[in-house]
């Protein structure tokens, strides 16, 4: 298989290849850039891209419509009648519609990964396969990286969108596993940096929680340099306590005026003890 996109020549990406989905019908392959660009001229090829060559893409580019190479055969099948034989057309029509739906949000979530910058490794295929099904419709992914829960054996991808980060991961043989934490209950993020396997911990409300990238380090860092920017936010000045210490040293002034007033006659010591201690009442 080349490891250049058939369209533009630039090298193949491990986010293009990762799934083996942008696979054209002569056996090319299209980067996410080139397939984002066509896709937007017909959206057929996010959910039908197997069906088509290069010669068709091409076509596409520049005259801005194209047919599949097997399109001479769908048009053989007689209306009414279904391609899946038992199969009732209302739900072979419901399947179909949830098959392209899954495949065009894939590619979409491909694309994002791309956009920011994730490496990640060969072991999350199955994580990134589970992901049209966690991820909202209009859930965007801003970050990316290869890691576990602490102590785990899953392999695992963390991902941070605009309301909330997740922790995704798959054994082999068992179920997708999915931790979410929403941002507003991320107080900080922090890092232990390691030469071999970085630890990124989480501290939510409750608790901390710890991930740990043993596949990149250096992107785990890129990561982490990311997210600090959005959950390491400062922390509120204590106004109150500003305001306190303002208004401490304001009563300890009027009493070192009063105390002169009484030792020029002007107030008599009942006067100032009175007047003292209402200033004094309300440091309290």
């Amino acid at each position: 298989m080349s490891n250049t996109c058939a369209l533009c020549n630039a090298e193949l990406t491990s986010i293009d290849t990762l799934l083996g989905e942008n696979k054209l019908l002569d056996g090319g392959n299209l980067c996410n850039k080139c397939l984002d660009k066509v896709s937007s001229i017909n959206q057929e090829l996010l959910y039908n891209l197997s069906t088509f060559s290069i010669h068709n893409i091409k076509s596409l580019v520049q005259n801005g419509k194209t047919e599949p190479e097997n399109l001479s055969q769908e048009k053989s099948i007689e209306p009414g009648v279904s391609k899946f034989e038992g199969t009732q057309p209302g739900l072979v029509s419901s399947s179909a519609d949830s098959r392209k739906f899954y495949k065009r949000r894939l590619k979409e979530i491909k694309y994002e990964l791309e956009q920011v910058n994730a490496n990640l490794s060969i072991f999350t295929k199955g994580e990134i396969k589970e992901l049209p099904g966690i991820l909202s419709a209009n859930e965007r992914i801003i970050a990316a990286t290869d890691a576990q829960l602490l102590k785990s054996l899953d392999a695992g991808v963390l991902l941070v969108t605009h309301q909330r980060m997740l922790s995704v991961s798959k054994g082999m043989f068992s179920n997708v596993i999915v931790n979410e934490y929403p941002n507003e209950t991320i107080n900080e993020v922090s890092i232990v940096n390691n030469p071999l396997s970085p630890i990124i911990k989480l501290h939510t409300e409750d608790k901390i929680v710890q991930f740990e990238c043993f596949c990149d380090r250096e992107d785990a860092e890129r990561f982490y340099s990311f997210i600090k920017e959005i959950y390491n936010k400062p922390k509120p000045h204590d106004k109150t306590a500003e305001a306190t210490e303002v208004s401490s040293e304001a009563i300890f002034s009027q009493l070192e005026k009063l105390g002169k007033l009484r030792e020029s006659g002007i107030l008599t010591e009942q006067e100032f003890a009175e007047q003292k201690k209402k200033l004094l009442g309300q440091l309290s």
